[in-house]
């Protein structure tokens, strides 16, 4: 694995991890510092913990200051964290030690997070029973509690598994390719420290190939974490490989596999001293020591001492006890030979191993009997669901005894209901049938009434033709003018699908278009602007208001603009429920000072004034605007 590839993944880092240690130092209060820094799993990706470190004493140093004891228990936990990630775990468990002999002054999340600071401390320094007496104290909390790492711990390694498996597997999504690596990764790991080498190998394959299935897949849409993570999973099981080479003795086949697990745990633990870094690059030594390179293999252990963090101080002085028999140094291999007898008898205490036992395993009945404590309360709860569940069922026999009769008393009423349902069906049929006959012979009756009245307005035409008076000509195009208003009222019938409303907006449009044709010959040029989207009316209403507007689109066309100058003409029509308003208004010259007295002698007012009143309404005429405005209400 390239991790170029990862450096240029972890650029891409979203806000949540990029900066965490700058989201920490702007965060308004000590809660949400606490919350940012132990949700994050990744805040020592870009600033290392010395920096977490020292910027967590200044608070600290603050608000001890303030005497903010809250403050100072908060700050105080997030400090002892620190200390376990920079490998002092004695240092870290003493501070959070301290902090939760006084746990009544502080809030269940600090509680809680200063046991599992504990809990990582104690299992670090190998005090398996303080690690028990803190995971009681999670249970009483409330918290799960698992047991097999300690039970590995204690080289029980095939129990280990075996409560894993139990707790794990039946959680795991077989599609899920990160969870099926990890998971056999960790059957892998147990079954390695038991011994079963091979069978181990098989496993720790089967995670490699999910873990590359993971990679490699295209379809994925990787986050920089998820990427990270990944190959921080793949370098431990190729670790993990490369302690099985070396339990087979094959060394050189191990050190590559254990350089790329060290790769990718340096990478993902940046910031910090990681254990399982300690661990390879013990095994690496190891390695070539076998091999016969001595001196790289001292070059591994002088970086293993200086990070004073010795994972397992049995085998670190057997490998100097080595190293210094092969350069020829007697007394110092003599010294870290004695060390290594010294240590493995501590760690072999077999009195020790027996006490520790009995507390796990009183734990661990503890544990089975508040279990079974919880499956007979279960089964109480099963057995009064049940009997409930048997009272519902007498009921329902009862209730279907009725339900059957009355389901008698139904059917008699279903198929006197399915006789009398095909009568109205038959009935239905008929009235619709005489519905579309009724539709049909409407639009016949409006396509002939339009189609006599363009008649008419055809034989108007020809008067106009043979008459010479000029008056009469006028009054004869007047008439098809308003002819054609109405003709074209029952053509939008016919036209459309219903037949008892008509859409102003087309209807308004398609007459004022008509009229306009006739002057635009003149040389007129008048903009008409038309606002009637959404009005609709019968025939009844329809018919007068477009007379109407014929006798005052015409009347602006003829009178409004005198030597053929542009103008506008503007007409509203809108409903709201059963109201409607009808406006007319041209930017024209305006109503002559007599108009009331004209009114009387004009064919064309007196039209407008009954079409008005047919309509129960009064027209306003406004002659304080520019122009000419006619409005009105309607119902």
């Amino acid at each position: 694995m390239n991790f170029m590839i990862v450096l240029s993944c972890f650029s891409q880092e979203n806000n949540e991890s990029t900066d965490a240690f700058l989201r920490f130092q702007q965060a308004s209060s000590i809660d949400k510092r606490f919350e940012i820094f132990f949700d994050n799993d990744n805040r020592y990706i870009y600033n290392s913990a010395f920096k977490w470190l020292d910027k967590v004493s200044e608070y600290l140093t603050v608000a001890e200051n303030a005497k903010d004891a809250v403050q100072i228990y908060q700050y105080k936990t997030i400090l002892s964290q620190i200390q376990i990630d920079l490998g002092d775990y004695k240092k870290g468990a003493l501070i959070a030690e301290k902090l939760y002999k006084d746990s009544k002054k502080l809030d269940m999340p600090v509680r809680k997070q200063l046991l599992r600071i504990m809990d990582e401390a104690y299992g670090e320094l190998r005090l398996f029973e303080k690690q028990l007496e803190v995971r009681t104290e999670m249970k009483k909390n409330g918290d799960r509690v698992i047991l097999y790492d300690i039970y590995s711990n204690l080289g029980l390694h095939r129990q280990a598994m075996m409560d894993y498996i139990i707790e794990a597997e039946s959680k795991i999504d077989e599609n899920d390719l990160y969870a099926n690596a990890e998971h056999n990764n960790n059957l892998g790991t147990y079954l390695r420290r038991d011994g079963s080498i091979y069978t181990a190998k098989k496993k720790l394959d089967t995670a490699l190939t999910y873990i590359d299935a993971y990679l490699n897949d295209t379809s994925r849409n990787l986050t920089a974490k998820q990427f990270r993570d990944a190959v921080f999973l793949k370098g431990a099981i190729q670790g993990n490989l490369g302690k099985c080479d070396i339990a087979l003795g094959n060394y050189e086949s191990a050190i590559p596999l254990l350089e790329a697990g060290v790769s990718s745990s340096k990478e993902y633990d940046k910031g910090k001293y990681s254990g399982k870094v300690i661990d390879m690059w013990t095994d690496l030594a190891n390695s070539h020591l076998q091999l016969g390179n001595p001196f790289v293999a001292k070059s591994y252990l002088d970086s293993i001492s200086a990070t004073s963090r010795i994972t397992n101080i049995v085998d670190f002085n057997y490998l100097l006890a080595e190293y210094y028999l092969r350069v020829d140094e007697a007394d110092s291999a003599s010294h870290h030979y004695k060390e290594y007898i010294r240590f493995k008898d501590s760690v072999n205490d077999n009195s020790t191993k027996k006490e520790l036992l009995g507390l796990l395993v009183s734990f661990d009945l503890e544990n089975q009997k508040a279990t079974i404590q919880k499956q007979r309360q279960d089964i109480e709860k099963t057995k009064a669901q049940i009997l409930q569940r048997d009272r519902k069922i007498n009921y329902s026999i009862y209730a279907l005894a009725f339900l059957l009769i009355g389901l008698g008393a139904v059917a008699f009423a279903y198929f006197k209901s399915v006789k009398n349902k095909r009568l109205i069906e038959d009935q239905n049929k008929i009235i619709e049938a005489s519905l579309v006959e009724k539709d049909s012979l409407l639009k016949e009756i409006h396509h002939r009434v339009k189609n006599n009245l363009q008649m008419v307005s055809s034989l108007l035409s020809m008067q106009t033709k043979n008459t010479r008076s000029k008056e009469a000509i006028e009054a004869l195009e007047e008439g098809k003018s308003r002819v054609k208003a109405m003709a074209l009222i029952h053509q939008k019938l016919y036209q459309n699908e219903g037949l008892s409303v008509i859409e102003m907006q087309g209807y308004v449009e398609s007459l004022v278009n008509s009229i306009q044709s006739v002057y635009k010959k003149g040389g007129h040029d008048v903009n008409i602007n038309i606002d009637a989207e959404g009005a609709e009316l019968d025939i009844d209403r329809a018919i007068p208001i477009g007379l109407i507007l014929n006798e005052l689109v015409s009347n602006s066309f003829k009178y409004a603009f005198p030597n053929k100058e542009s103008g506008q003409i503007y007409i509203n029509i809108r409903m709201n429920g059963e109201e409607g308003f009808f406006e007319y208004q041209d930017n024209g010259k305006g109503l002559p000072d007599d108009l009331e007295e004209r009114s009387n002698n004009s064919m064309g007012v007196k039209l407008i004034q009954r079409l008005v009143n047919q309509l129960r309404s009064n027209l306003n005429i406004d002659n304080s605007v520019e122009g000419a405005r006619f409005w009105f209400n309607f119902k």
